[in-house]
C-alpha cells in the first residue's frame, strides 16, 4: 500500500463562499485560510498546493472586537525617510473592507511560494453580490 501524495495532476479545487456580516473578521479570514491551503481535505498535503478557491461576501459587515477599530493600524512603508502611512481600522473598513479582510487572511497563511499561489484563489467583495456565480460555488457552512 502506497501512501497518496497530491500534485496538480490529481487535485480537485471547488468553490465556497463565506459570508462576514456580523462575524469576526479574524474567524472568517482563519476559515478562508484553511479551506485556501486545503486542510479541511483528507487529502491534504503539506508542501502541495491543494486548497480550494474562497469568495467573501459582505466584508464590509464583517466587525473587529473589542477596541480594535480605534486602537489597531494599518501600515506601510515607501522606502523613503518619513514614508510611514499609518491607517485606522475605522477608516479602513470604511473605505476599503475588502483589503482589510485579504490582509488578515494573508497574515494566516505559510510565509512560503504556496500562500502567494493560494491568495490568487481568493475573492473579496464588498457587498453581497459576486462575479463568480458560473462557477457553481457551495456556501461554507459555519462551525
Amino acid at each position: 500500500m502506497s501512501t497518496f501524495m497530491a500534485n496538480k495532476g490529481n487535485i480537485e479545487r471547488k468553490w465556497y463562499i463565506l459570508d462576514a456580516a456580523n462575524k469576526p473578521l479574524g474567524k472568517t479570514a482563519a476559515t478562508a485560510a484553511t479551506l485556501l491551503r486545503g486542510k479541511h481535505k483528507p487529502e491534504f498535503t503539506p508542501n502541495a498546493d491543494c486548497g480550494d478557491y474562497v469568495i467573501i461576501i459582505n466584508a464590509e459587515k464583517a466587525v473587529l472586537t473589542g477596541k480594535k477599530l480605534d486602537q489597531k493600524y494599518y501600515r506601510r512603508h515607501s522606502g523613503w525617510i518619513g514614508g510611514l502611512k499609518e491607517v485606522k481600522y475605522r477608516t479602513l473598513m470604511q473605505e476599503r473592507p475588502e483589503l482589510a479582510m485579504q490582509l488578515a487572511v494573508k497574515g494566516m497563511l505559510p510565509k512560503n511560494t504556496i500562500s502567494k499561489s493560494s491568495l490568487t484563489r481568493l475573492r473579496v467583495y464588498r457587498g453581497s453580490e459576486h462575479e463568480n456565480a458560473a462557477q457553481k460555488p457551495e456556501l461554507w457552512a459555519a462551525e
